[in-house]
């Protein structure tokens, strides 16, 4: 017994020296363990360097790219369209007007294709030919930040509301159509407007000297609606045949929406003009074309309107009775191989011919544009675009010798940058046909 006891007690011990041993070999995984997480910990000290120094770079080009604009920057984002809009009469009873600008427009954009690799997409509001409408659409743009500026209105009563409401937003804005002269008057003119389309203060003056010294009358009445394009042309008409030696023997007003003009023309009948200078647009100028035919007083009296109805569908409107009425208006005798490209395009992509006299101011209007973005937007390496609102108004306003369809645009300090030429058209045969042509001296 004491001889096994011995035995087992020796057994035993042998026993703890292989735990002791057991519990050596387990402790080198920990140590192993121990090793790992010290190369663990080294690693992402090297990944957050390396983060750390892509950060810094980040920083730098973002700040190559922060917009110290005075009145702010649209941002584009990398992929993304340049977002301009037009606001435009393209329904109802003067959208012939409006639409043939629209088309305008789309050509300009169409054929400038990318700037920096961002395409060009515009948004189409319609500014419905009056003050309504202009403030509307001019709501409609001022409330989007990503719309760099816009081509409009086609009327001035509507762009005298619009311009005040997109230039409280530093949002430039360029008429390929308005002609009133407040909208360019340093009294009045709104800080980001300008214009392609010619100032009636040169309109008028042509007009008025084409009556009294080509057709040789020196009796006229004129007639306006209110609205600042029609009532402003309508005096520049005035002051400048008075000027001449004519004689108005009526000024008078008449609502647009008018459906009865008889008292009106009757009135006017009796106050003898030898010509009726009717700058209006195309529902009340086609009802006074037709009503004038049938007033006793008004027989052999001139009539004349101005671009407000150049459009084949015042002819239609107006039935016969437009035949022989002269018309006064831009001069689109414009002999340059841009415009003789412009009209194959147009054609081909609307089945048309031009159906009113600014659709080449609209391009004109929208070239401008897009020139003043390409020469002051920054651009990122990773294709991000800054535009700065107040760099883009200053780089309109210095616009010099672009060529375009409508002559070489130059702007004035106050937006006036048409290169204006204004004809006197006569409707033969359904059709407006130059017959005088007339540039400011």
């Amino acid at each position: 017994m004491k001889r096994i006891s011995w035995l087992t007690l020796l057994m035993l011990l042998l026993a703890m020296v292989l735990v002791a041993c057991g519990g050596s070999g387990d402790a080198e995984p920990e140590a192993d363990t121990g090793e790992t997480d010290t190369t663990a910990d080294t690693e992402t000290e090297a990944e957050a360097d390396t983060d750390t120094e892509a950060a810094d770079t980040g920083d730098e080009a973002m700040e190559e790219m922060t917009c110290d604009d005075a009145i702010g920057c649209v941002e584009v984002a990398a992929g993304d369209p340049i977002l301009i809009a037009s606001a435009l009469v393209i329904t109802g009873p003067n959208e012939s007007l409006g639409l043939d600008s629209q088309y305008g427009v789309e050509i300009a954009i169409e054929q400038r294709g990318e700037i920096a690799g961002h395409t060009v997409e515009l948004q189409a509001e319609d500014e419905g030919c009056n003050a309504e409408g202009g403030q509307t659409a001019g709501q409609k743009i001022a409330s989007n930040p990503s719309i760099v500026g816009v081509i409009g209105t086609s009327c001035s009563g509507a762009g005298v509301p619009m311009s005040q409401i997109v230039c409280a937003e530093g949002i430039a804005m360029i008429s390929p159509s308005n002609t009133a002269p407040v909208l360019t008057d340093p009294e009045s003119r709104q800080s980001c407007y300008f214009r392609t389309a010619h100032n009636d203060k040169v309109q008028g003056r042509a007009m008025a000297e084409y009556v009294y010294n080509e057709l040789g009358l020196t009796k006229a009445a004129a007639i306006h609606d209110g609205d600042p394009y029609t009532e402003g042309l309508a005096s520049v008409f005035r002051d400048s045949f008075t000027e001449l030696g004519g004689e108005i023997v009526a000024f008078e007003a008449e609502a647009a929406d008018a459906t009865n003009v008889e008292p009106l023309l009757t009135s006017i009948a009796a106050a003898g003009p030898e010509i009726i200078y009717y700058p209006v647009f195309i529902p009340l100028g086609s009802l006074i074309t037709k009503t004038a035919k049938e007033i006793d007083g008004l027989e052999g009296v001139v009539l004349a309107a101005a671009d407000g109805v150049q459009s084949p569908d015042f002819i239609e409107a107006s039935g016969g009775a437009a035949e022989g009425m002269y018309v006064s208006g831009p001069d689109l005798g414009f002999g340059n191989d841009i415009y003789n490209t412009f009209l194959e395009t147009y054609q081909a992509n609307y089945g048309t011919e031009p159906t009113a006299p600014f659709h080449a101011h609209a391009y004109d209007a929208t070239n401008m544009l897009l020139n003043a973005i390409e020469a002051v937007a920054q651009v990122g390496d990773d294709g991000t675009m800054l535009i700065g609102r107040q760099a883009l108004l200053d780089q309109l306003g210095s616009t010099s010798g672009m060529a375009g369809i409508t002559g070489t645009i130059t702007c004035d300090e106050n937006g006036d940058c048409a290169d204006p030429k204004i004809a006197v058209s006569q409707v033969q045969d359904g059709a407006f046909v130059a017959v005088w042509s007339y540039e400011p001296q």
